[in-house]
């Protein structure tokens, strides 16, 4: 049935999901560094709730979401069958695997996408923390800075989406939740990997007190 009828059913529950998610959390977006463009971007922001993914999707407006793809852990956004429709139907997600084996690149998934010209979220810290602070920013988000420089980088913060649904928590808590946007940042030429790593946490860091 859900395969027969996808197309209808993901549009319908795209609608449900926006409307409930902006219900739960207000999903308020504040773009105080740029504006919401029609642009190739790569969203990178702090992580803290599998909620993230969602957050951000609702945050953007119509225009965005529909050329924008948020980037979902294989292992858990696969463990059954509904997860995996909803992520790939109605989200158009990106799966990244979290344990590397040998002949696998890790960031292939996003090279593709970015490759074809579609806009990606990503959260660089690589794994959900429990901290007031994101974990230091994996390589992944240098990598492909260095291989598409003409992507713009945006740093963002999401602020209370962690008490909504805390690690570990299956069931929503309704709480007033924002996405802030900052400005863009660009890679400098030359510039070492951890100095930009480091600068482009700052920058979503400093996100959260604005």
């Amino acid at each position: 049935m859900i395969n027969t009828f996808s197309p209808w059913l993901a549009k319908l529950m795209s609608l449900f999901l926006l409307g409930l998610i902006r219900l739960l959390t207000g999903a308020q977006a504040r773009w105080q560094g740029c504006p919401p463009k029609a642009e190739q971007r790569i969203y990178f922001a702090n992580h803290q709730s599998h909620a993230d993914l969602m957050l951000m999707w609702a945050a953007l407006p119509a225009e965005l979401r529909s050329i924008t793809r948020p980037i979902a852990a294989r292992d858990y956004w696969t463990k059954t069958a509904f997860k995996k429709w909803i992520t790939t139907a109605v989200f158009n997600a990106i799966y990244v695997d979290r344990i590397k084996t040998s002949d696998q690149d890790p960031l292939e998934p996003l090279i593709r996408a970015l490759t074809q010209g579609d806009s990606v979220i990503l959260f660089p810290e690589g794994t959900r923390g429990n901290q007031e602070e994101p974990q230091s920013f994996k390589s992944g988000l240098y990598n492909l800075a260095l291989k598409f420089p003409d992507v713009v980088l945006v740093p963002a913060w999401i602020n209370n989406v962690q008490r909504v649904m805390p690690k570990g928590e299956v069931v929503p808590v309704p709480i007033l939740c924002s996405v802030t946007f900052g400005v863009p940042l660009s890679l400098g030429h030359d510039e070492e990997r951890g100095r930009f790593l480091a600068r482009a946490r700052q920058a979503v860091l400093d996100l959260r007190e604005s």
